[in-house]
């Protein structure tokens, strides 16, 4: 079936997409300000190394955002802009002062939601006639993941757990998304994800 209008008509149409997008956008920036707290907060070389890479995927994730919001014309919000920016800041000071458990565990709750943003985004792309950023939708959701899986396994074995997953809804039995990186599905197959 053929869907009317251009691909931008389309895009700035689906106003659920257009703000998923702008959100993501600004919400990747609050999140690599936040790993930039994490890291200089723990001591142990190897963590410090592991988040700065995971701070790095999400400046990576904002840029690929960006050149998707570019192609169809759509402007960054300056409330998310300015709201992430402050949420960004404050979760890094925090990180500080918290403790070394509810980093971990808020970031892995985190990136355990920010997995089906981008599968909902390919979803929203479909729904309009778009694929061609099914790749792109499709790394970053699975590289989130991967951040998910590393922050839980950081904190696995730690009592305290237990306790937030009952609190949070998140942790060893608990996801907001239902990839497995163990069996991983294909891009073509990926549209299954996050349907719930």
């Amino acid at each position: 079936m053929t869907i009317p209008g251009t691909a931008k008509e389309r895009v700035h149409g689906h106003k659920a997409l257009v703000d998923l997008l702008r959100r993501a956008y600004s919400a990747e920036k609050a999140a690599a300000f936040a790993y930039q707290g994490h890291a200089a907060s723990v001591k142990h070389f190897l963590d410090k190394k592991c988040i700065q890479g995971i701070e790095v995927d999400e400046w990576g994730h904002r840029h690929e955002v960006l050149e998707i919001m570019k192609q169809y014309g759509i402007p960054v919000s300056r409330y998310y802009e300015v709201r992430f920016h402050i949420i960004g800041k404050t979760i890094s000071a925090a990180c500080h002062v918290i403790g070394w458990f509810m980093p971990y565990y808020f970031a892995g709750r985190l990136e355990s939601g920010n997995v089906c943003e981008y599968f909902r985004m390919m979803h929203y792309f479909h729904a309009i006639g778009i694929t061609e950023h099914d790749q792109v939708l499709y790394d970053m959701g699975v590289r989130e993941k991967d951040h998910e899986v590393y922050f839980l396994h950081r904190i696995k074995n730690r009592k305290a757990l237990a306790f937030f997953e009952r609190i949070f809804a998140w942790g060893s039995r608990k996801s907001f998304n239902d990839v497995d990186l163990a069996v991983l599905k294909t891009v073509q197959e990926s549209e299954a994800y996050c349907r719930k």
